[in-house]
């Protein structure tokens, strides 16, 4: 790969500044607090923000990237959105002495591919409405459904690799790492082939069918870990690695005994699941059609967490019976907290999810998000949860950037008096 001067220059001036903030002793100190977070131990509640709609953020051009070569504008992008959020979203991030070279990885897929109408509102947002075109409608359809085959490229890796290493000598180490975990949503994949109606209908009107349908997914899911496993292409994720839908994997109960680093186990990783599509469906069939094949996925791994955008609070008890290794459970803004906290208490992590529309709503008032973070915060403090605040899913703030700063200043001193 030939990298000009120019470029070299710009990543290694950007790296520098990333390695003078990761040597500073307070990224010990914030590790080490998700980690007893992590554990169930008292620890103020941990502010982290993710999801950000990066093509509202550009103040001051300091997001604009400058280098020429494509791979050198991603890595670009990387350095810049990281410094970016230690100044304006820092929360409780954590940043670490190092930089990572992602193995080049590939799969041949499920074997069905999303066909939707789609309309935007914004053409530099990503987030779109869908409609889609059902692909899965009897069980024929059910042969259309794929085990992945995986690749690993292991030559072009090492050519990233060499590159990385000669563009931050002697400024950032440079570590391959393979893919920290999974995002386990098989019914995010499914509502896509078979459309948000038909499912719901499906899951009344037929119900062997779908369980039919689920099983075979989950089956090429476990056949495609089980490769990622043989090839060696696992990296732990007991480090600054999102969880789920959550804040960092700080734990020092991974791995687990056995541990060999040339051949990382799922065992050895977070992992995660959730089916958002069941937000509306009662705990019986949530656990009947999602969680009893949800489990045979988590069973695979250390420690667990569940959930996304679905309220799960009058669902705790099938999760308690299902998920053995169960330690994060997602808690968005559509629960009821009185009975949240009942249900949660001190035996899991409390992930909170704020609700992401208080920013992009006409008139910004952080009072208002203020009061209503105040109002979790002071009713799991009265049951001592165990608390992390994840602001997610941030589709605009109105083009108005210092919103979310002014949330993440917020935010991190509102914790910092419920510690």
């Amino acid at each position: 790969m030939g990298i000009s001067r120019k470029d070299r220059f710009i990543l290694r001036s950007l790296a520098s500044r990333l390695a003078d903030i990761a040597s500073l002793p307070v990224q010990k100190e914030k590790a080490q607090m998700w980690e007893r977070l992590n554990k169930l131990e008292p620890v103020k509640p941990m502010v982290w923000i993710n999801e950000v709609p990066w093509h509202e953020m550009n103040v001051d051009e300091g997001l604009t990237l400058q280098c020429r070569d494509e791979f050198c504008r991603k890595v670009e992008q990387y350095l810049l959105e990281t410094l970016y959020q230690w100044k304006h979203l820092r929360g409780d991030m954590v940043i670490e002495p190092k930089i990572y070279c992602p193995k080049v990885i590939r799969d041949t897929g499920f074997g069905i591919k999303e066909e939707s109408d789609i309309v935007r509102i914004d053409s530099n947002n990503p987030i779109v409405s869908r409609h889609f075109h059902p692909q899965i409608e009897d069980e024929d359809d059910i042969e259309k459904i794929k085990d992945p085959e995986v690749i690993y490229d292991e030559e072009t890796t090492e050519l990233i690799y060499q590159s990385m290493c000669e563009i931050f000598d002697r400024i950032l180490p440079v570590e391959k790492r393979g893919v920290p975990g999974f995002w386990f949503a098989p019914w995010d994949d499914l509502v896509t082939w078979w459309g948000v109606e038909n499912l719901m209908m499906d899951l009344v009107e037929r119900p062997d069918f779908v369980h039919k349908v689920i099983d075979r997914l989950v089956g090429a899911h476990l056949y495609r870990l089980d490769q990622y496993e043989k090839l060696g292409l696992l990296s732990l994720n007991n480090g600054p690695v999102r969880v789920g839908s959550g804040g960092y994997g700080y734990t020092d109960e991974l791995p687990k005994p056995g541990y060999d680093p040339a051949h990382i186990r799922s065992i050895d990783l977070w992992g995660c699941a959730t089916a958002q599509i069941f937000v509306a469906v009662s705990p019986q069939m949530h656990e009947e059609f999602a969680v009893k094949y949800e489990k045979r996925w988590l069973d695979r791994f250390g420690l667990s967490y569940y959930g996304c955008c679905e309220p799960l609070h009058r669902k705790m008890d099938m999760l308690r019976r299902n998920i053995h290794n169960l330690r994060k459970v997602s808690m968005n803004y559509r629960v009821n907290v009185d009975e949240a906290v009942e249900a949660v208490g001190r035996d899991y992590v409390f992930s909170y999810k704020p609700n992401p529309a208080i920013l992009a709503e006409a008139v910004w008032d952080v009072d208002k998000a203020r009061a209503e973070l105040e109002n979790v915060l002071k009713k799991t403090k009265a049951k001592g949860c165990m608390v992390e605040v994840i602001m997610k899913d941030i589709s605009t703030v109105n083009y108005e950037p210092n919103r979310l700063w002014e949330w993440a200043e917020m935010a991190s001193e509102l914790t910092e008096e419920y510690s």
